[in-house]
């Protein structure tokens, strides 16, 4: 599946500032690590939000969001944001930083350190 390569800029300049991020394919799509742990990223026209189990279930409760389940099988703690909560710059930036700072707060991975990030 391809991924909104207008949405891929966006995000990135928002996240320019930070010399901490790499961006990588996943999922078909793209998305964005820090330390090694996702963040965000886009696959189709949706972001993909990785948050704090519970801070990901609060989140599912607000308009255009759902479970991320790529395979089939919900994955606990990501969540899909439709495009119709990130078409404005503040929704779009307040669902990258909550994915960055979720990401931030885990330690680096360990396959993180071994490609010598």
């Amino acid at each position: 599946m391809a991924y909104d390569e207008a949405l891929a800029e966006r995000v990135r300049d928002l996240l320019t500032l930070r010399g901490d991020l790499t961006e990588r394919k996943m999922f078909g799509g793209i998305a964005w690590m820090v330390g090694g742990n996702m963040a965000c990223g886009i696959l189709g026209e949706d972001l993909i939000v990785r948050l704090e189990p519970d801070e990901a279930d609060q989140a599912l409760r607000e308009e255009h969001t759902r479970v991320f389940d790529f395979t089939g099988r919900p994955a606990k703690g990501m969540v899909m944001v439709e495009s119709a909560a990130i078409a404005d710059p503040a929704g779009l930036a307040g669902w990258v930083e909550a994915g960055v700072g979720f990401a931030s707060s885990l330690p680096v991975s360990p396959r993180f350190k071994e490609r010598g990030g």
